[in-house]
């Protein structure tokens, strides 16, 4: 039903089909409809960061901004939901066209820019959904917002959501936002990251509840780079780290069509190169925090060499565009079927 269903959405533009998917999904999980579209994945629950998931994979941020389909998507089998990234006041991103297929390598280059209605809005769909399981918010500054205020977008979102999420994600390496990926390195991160920690403290005395903070980080660092940046973490009491965001490298889609548009390139493409930042992540972590693994899963294989890597949970996004929600179920049944100690 999916690949009949691709074939239809892939004849339209990528944005104009993004957007009726998503309004197709969160049509479906309002009739509650969308579990006939696969079988469900089997349970293989896992506890990280102190919260309980029916099974380790996830759909990754970018595909549901605003919160629009979340009980759609919960419906398919994901074992967890993040949308956004949102950002303090709402924002168009940026120029059409801003996302291009590239199907010859199961790629996708995008430059959205945070485009969504902002945290408010995100707010109310969440209040209004009625999923009840594990859900993530991806947090992230306005385009206009100077980069060394920064911290001030992060600290709203971070109070409006708080009380709404499982865990609050934030989203430091988008490279389709001036200026933010410097937020990922030296005294800046480390500001990011007091600051972060510090409101954290004062929002779990406040609601009674901590909620962990992830922060999401680009494949396109130097192992020095991913080191500096797994000691910041640790050192700054953050709950796990999500590796990783898309790569400005074209490596493996030379000379396709649309292969020059500028943007992040995620799918296929970015599976070894974000392996590889897991890997040493998870040399460097020892099991300090956790790794969420995202990038370049296409198989249910891919989903186990994440876990293999080092990852604890894994998210989909790309992989889910061009294999449907059977790639769920494909990747909870690769990781089951790996020895209990690899994972």
């Amino acid at each position: 039903m999916y690949n009949l269903a691709r074939q239809l959405l892939f004849k339209l533009s990528p944005e104009t089909s993004h957007d009726l998917s998503l309004d197709l999904i969160g049509a479906g999980g309002r009739l509650g409809l969308n579990g006939l579209l696969s079988k469900s994945p089997a349970k293989l629950p896992v506890s990280v960061m102190g919260l309980e998931f029916p099974n380790p994979v996830g759909l990754a941020a970018g595909l549901d901004k605003n919160g629009a389909a979340i009980d759609g998507f919960a419906q398919l089998g994901f074992g967890f939901v993040e949308i956004g990234t949102v950002t303090p006041r709402p924002q168009p991103g940026n120029p059409k066209p801003r996302i291009f297929r590239l199907p010859n390598a199961e790629a996708i280059i995008n430059r959205m820019g945070f485009n969504n209605l902002g945290v408010d809005n995100l707010v109310s769909r969440v209040e209004a959904a009625k999923y009840r399981g594990v859900l993530g918010i991806n947090i992230g500054k306005n385009f206009d917002t100077p980069v060394e205020r920064a911290v001030d977008d992060y600290l709203i979102c971070l109070d409006k959501v708080y009380a709404h999420a499982s865990y609050v994600t934030v989203n430091v390496s988008s490279p389709n936002t001036p200026g933010l990926r410097s937020l990922q390195f030296g005294d800046s991160l480390k500001q990011l990251l007091q600051a972060l920690s510090l409101r954290q403290q004062e929002l779990t005395q406040r609601h009674g509840r901590r909620v962990p903070l992830a922060i999401k980080i680009a494949p396109d660092m130097t192992d020095e780079e991913t080191v500096l940046v797994a000691a910041a973490l640790i050192e700054s009491g953050m709950d796990a780290v999500i590796a990783t965001n898309t790569t400005l490298s074209r490596q493996g889609v030379e000379g396709l069509p649309h292969a020059d548009q500028a943007g992040g390139l995620s799918g296929a493409p970015v599976r070894e190169k974000s392996t590889h930042i897991v890997k040493v992540l998870a040399g460097e972590l020892a099991g300090r925090l956790p790794i969420i693994a995202a990038g370049g899963i296409t198989e249910g294989r891919h989903a186990a060499e994440k876990i293999a890597a080092g990852a604890s949970l894994v998210q989909i996004y790309s992989g889910f565009i061009y294999k449907g929600p059977a790639l769920i179920r494909e990747s909870v049944d690769a990781i089951a079927a790996m020895p209990r100690a690899a994972r």
